[in-house]
């Protein structure tokens, strides 16, 4: 063998590993991309139906929000009626000096979190909520039965007074804005 050879062969095996490594899937990115859950979507539209006419209406003259799933199992969602950030109303942190009206201005809010779960047989993602805007519903556990359309996740809630909805969400492309 000439002395050559032995070089050429290291730097070939070398080569070899870079390019096996770089096409090698990162774990972070496949787990990520094997869940059509994760990320976080804006609000489209949400909808009730109407069996008389037996078509879907906008809800409530239009809502607008935010639903985010994590890799693993927890989830957020922020619900509120449209331009709801654009008012004149002083909502003072962690004080009893609010006014009535600002009062009732923050029922248009809807927030929860939530550990989350897929039955992937059934196409139903279970919500069992750890807190709620509502005291009310901490705790509760809700299914939605969900669509997914290219970058469109549609929920169906099944519960019995919201059966009736069905909320259409956009999956936000990513960024690397801070």
């Amino acid at each position: 063998m000439k002395p050559n050879d032995s070089g050429m062969k290291q730097s070939l095996l070398l080569t070899l590993v870079v390019v096996i490594s770089s096409c090698t899937p990162n774990d972070k990115e496949t787990s990520v991309d094997q869940n059509p859950f994760a990320g976080l979507w804006s609000l489209q539209v949400m909808e009730q139906f109407n069996p008389e006419t037996n078509e879907w209406a906008e809800w409530r003259n239009g809502m607008q929000g935010y639903i985010l799933y994590d890799n693993t199992e927890n989830m957020s969602v922020h619900l509120t009626v449209r331009g709801y950030e654009n008012t004149e109303l002083v909502f003072p942190n962690f004080t009893d000096t609010i006014s009535i009206e600002a009062l009732k201005y923050l029922t248009n809010s809807y927030v929860y979190f939530a550990k989350y779960a897929v039955d992937q047989e059934q196409n139903i993602v279970q919500h069992s909520r750890i807190s709620h805007s509502n005291p009310g519903e901490w705790n509760a556990i809700v299914r939605r039965r969900y669509i997914f359309s290219g970058d469109t996740l549609i929920l169906q809630p099944l519960e019995a007074e919201t059966s009736g909805l069905r909320l259409k969400w956009i999956k936000e492309k990513m960024s690397n804005k801070r």
